[in-house]
């Protein structure tokens, strides 16, 4: 029974929940005995919230008892990032600098999830600070993909991804600043969507780049992805970025899954050379489908997108060092070599020195270095200009399309170990979903299939212009819908158990 109610969709487990049919504690316990069972191989958590979780559960089964009504995903459980606050649950941002702090206050997305009933299982792991394509730039140890464990799940956010992936959890939470929800979607074969910067609140998230950084939701289908964007987004008068405007029918757009009449753009220089054959396949496969489902499809150039990773990799940098630089061993976090001997700069040196891992480190210096006098306008100067005439690219390309799409990377899961000496390889993950952060519009990834050559998940990337957040619904929906139809299921349906990859771990 325990594995059953894992593999339901968050829709299903909340109508049932809603009916008495399923109890949100029992709902919740299957998950953390899946959670028990295979996230040693996994380790896609951090910190498991047993106890609370179930409190969580029993007042939400409480309420039905006493005939209250129920918000559309109350008593589904969920796997927060470890960005995010949530008082009485550490937030450790992968870092050790962090290891162990106890935020006094919940971030905006974790309290309007527990306003809406949904209950968190605990936190999960990523990228140090976000910081990375992998998840394993993590100070506690690489996460793994289920679908096959010596490959990555994606990041920075493969925690949540592979959450997903693992049926320890039916919904996750993300953070998008190049990709970190679209990549691990991609990589795992679930469905990940970066809202429009400012649709989400930015309170209470651990700042990497503030202007990139957008939480969205993470899940194994189109409109189980769709009801938790719901659920957190927004305006938020305590996120002065957050945009006052009425939340687009998101849910409507995804239960419709409608693509006829719809203009879709494919993007001439999201394609081509580095890109892995079998990506490509999928990918032209999804639009020929896309097209017979009454799709117009065109080719659309965005010239500038080709500076977008050389623009990316200065303003990220530029943005972590100023707002890492809060981490001085002064005020919260790790602190080291304060002995009464060191003065407050060598213990703040010794503290950065031991907390920050070496992509940290590395982006620190960078950023520092395009800040610094007399190269900021050479800099990130010039790389702010480039990111202005990537927003015209997506404008001018918007006034003719309703989305454009690309692959959402350029190759399928690669294996852990392989890109980490070679920053730069690492850095190409991001080619395809940066331009979408440097223009802040709204995108999502969508499972397309597996590669021929290596049998692991593809991804296609729909983006869509600000505040049409409801045009990704549409157009994921509807290919989730054919491809189902095709496929006879759900493409996670083919994923190999993980006791069995378990046993071979061995």
């Amino acid at each position: 029974m325990s594995a059953e109610l894992t593999h339901l969709t968050a829709s299903a487990l909340a109508a049932q929940i809603a009916t008495g049919e399923l109890s949100s504690v029992q709902v919740t316990q299957a998950h953390l005995d899946r959670i028990a069972a295979v996230d040693d191989l996994v380790h896609a958590f951090l910190h498991i919230d047993r106890d609370r979780a179930l409190d969580q559960a029993a007042a939400v089964d409480a309420k039905r008892a006493a005939g209250e009504r129920l918000g559309p995903l109350a008593g589904v459980p969920l796997a927060l990032k470890d960005v995010l606050t949530y008082t009485g649950a550490p937030t450790t941002c992968g870092s050790k600098i962090l290891e162990g702090w106890m935020p006094p206050y919940n971030a905006t997305v974790t309290q309007r999830l527990l306003d809406a009933d949904i209950v968190i299982l605990g936190k999960t792991n990523l990228d140090e600070f976000a910081m990375g394509s992998s998840t394993e730039n993590s100070a506690y140890g690489p996460t793994r993909n289920p679908w096959d464990t010596d490959r990555i799940p994606g990041g920075s956010g493969g925690g949540s991804a592979a959450a997903l992936a693992a049926f320890e959890a039916p919904l996750a939470i993300g953070t998008d600043t190049g990709g970190s929800i679209r990549q691990p979607g991609a990589v795992t074969g679930t469905v990940g969507v970066k809202p429009t910067y400012g649709g989400t609140s930015r309170y209470g998230l651990v700042a990497l780049a503030s202007s990139l950084d957008t939480p969205g939701p993470c899940a194994r289908n189109v409109l189980d992805a769709a009801l938790l964007h719901r659920v957190i987004a927004g305006h938020d008068p305590r996120d002065s970025t957050s945009i006052d405007a009425p939340v687009p029918d998101i849910v409507g757009a995804a239960r419709a899954a409608d693509v006829s009449g719809m203009k879709i753009g494919v993007v001439k220089e999201l394609g081509g050379e580095g890109y892995a054959p079998g990506v490509e396949q999928r990918f032209t496969e999804a639009v020929a489908l896309l097209e017979s489902l009454g799709a117009d499809i065109v080719e659309v150039s965005c010239p500038h997108f080709d500076y977008a990773l050389a623009a990316y990799y200065l303003i990220l940098p530029s943005e972590c060092s100023s707002n890492l630089a809060k981490f001085d061993a002064m005020r919260f976090g790790l602190r080291v070599g304060d002995d009464g001997v060191l003065s407050a700069e060598q213990v703040m040196a010794a503290t950065r020195e031991a907390g920050f891992g070496a992509e940290v480190k590395r982006r620190i210096i960078i950023g520092t270095y395009a800040l610094s006098s007399g190269y900021y306008d050479a800099y990130y100067g010039q790389a702010q200009k480039v990111r202005t005439l990537i927003a015209r690219d997506f404008e001018a390309a918007f006034a003719d399309v309703d989305v454009l799409v690309s692959p959402t990377t350029p190759s399928t899961a690669f294996r852990i170990g392989e890109r980490v000496d070679d920053p730069l390889a690492m850095y190409k993950a991001d080619l395809c979903t940066i331009p979408s952060n440097l223009a802040g519009n709204a995108s999502a990834s969508f499972p397309v299939g597996l590669a021929p050559e290596d049998g692991l998940p593809v991804g296609l990337q729909v983006m869509a212009p600000p505040l049409a957040d409801d045009r990704l619904y549409r157009v994921g929906a509807a290919l989730e819908r054919a491809l189902e139809a095709q496929w006879g299921g759900s493409l996670l349906d083919r994923i190999p158990e993980l006791t069995t990859l378990q046993e071979v771990a061995r």
